[in-house]
């Protein structure tokens, strides 16, 4: 059965294509008998996909990742009605699941943040829910966080968007004492109930694929991604015992 994870961020530019490309990596790696995809929904602008396609070997096409893109770079029914086009969700719709049917885990990467619109009457979360989409949230390590964390927890909530975890990701260089002043764990999970699975530290090559890989293993992942299949990590850390 295709486990599908959506990225989902509190806003733009907290670091869910980073995380994205960390989870690939890290997929590619470990369970490299498996098929991953990468969805992209719509995009705005030239960024995300392009980046897809240049690090990971996905054996889709542009339009397989992202259905619709719009090349003015703000939000999408802003996009559209600049320039003069409808938001085709049937299009969108139609691609993931063409996606969906064809690899092993497939990871959405959201836009924006879960409140994000996507269309005239629709939000991130909006998607998440329509589609049955679990997510994780990508929350940025800034002065503000726990706000921000508490907020979007509440929105997937009302949403009924299975939260599976919260990833701390540092969008700037971080101290271990400005991580733990704005984003001290604990707290965090005691106010959302929603629990961390670890802090990606910043990186200046955010292209390195084998650096990507790392920080992803120190982030609790496989409860998101792992199956009944052995996969490489598990087969490399039994060899050292």
């Amino acid at each position: 059965m295709t486990k599908i994870l959506l990225i989902a961020g509190t806003n733009t530019d907290a670091g869910k294509t980073v995380l994205t490309c960390a989870m690939a990596a890290y997929y590619q790696k470990y369970y490299a008998q498996k098929r991953l995809g990468i969805f992209k929904p719509i995009q705005t602008g030239i960024g995300d996909r392009e980046i897809y396609q240049t690090l990971f070997k996905l054996e889709q096409t542009p339009e397989e990742i992202t259905p619709l893109q719009f090349e003015t770079p703000v939000a999408p029914p802003v996009a559209a009605d600049r320039e003069g086009r409808k938001i085709d969700l049937g299009l969108v719709w139609r691609a993931f699941e063409s996606l969906r049917q064809s690899r092993d885990l497939v990871l959405v990467e959201g836009l924006g943040g879960l409140g994000s619109p996507i269309a005239h009457e629709l939000t991130v979360a909006d998607l998440a829910r329509d589609w049955g989409l679990p997510a994780v949230l990508v929350v940025p390590v800034e002065l503000g966080a726990i706000a921000q964390a508490v907020a979007n927890v509440a929105l997937a909530r009302q949403f009924r968007v299975a939260l599976r975890g919260i990833v701390l990701n540092c969008v700037e260089p971080r101290n271990e004492e400005e991580i733990a002043n704005w984003t001290p764990i604990n707290l965090i999970e005691s106010l959302t109930n929603v629990p961390i699975l670890g802090i990606l530290p910043y990186l200046s090559d955010a292209k390195d694929l084998v650096k990507l890989a790392e920080v992803a293993s120190d982030l609790d992942l496989e409860k998101l991604i792992s199956d009944r299949v052995i996969c490489q990590k598990q087969i490399l850390l039994q060899s050292h015992h």
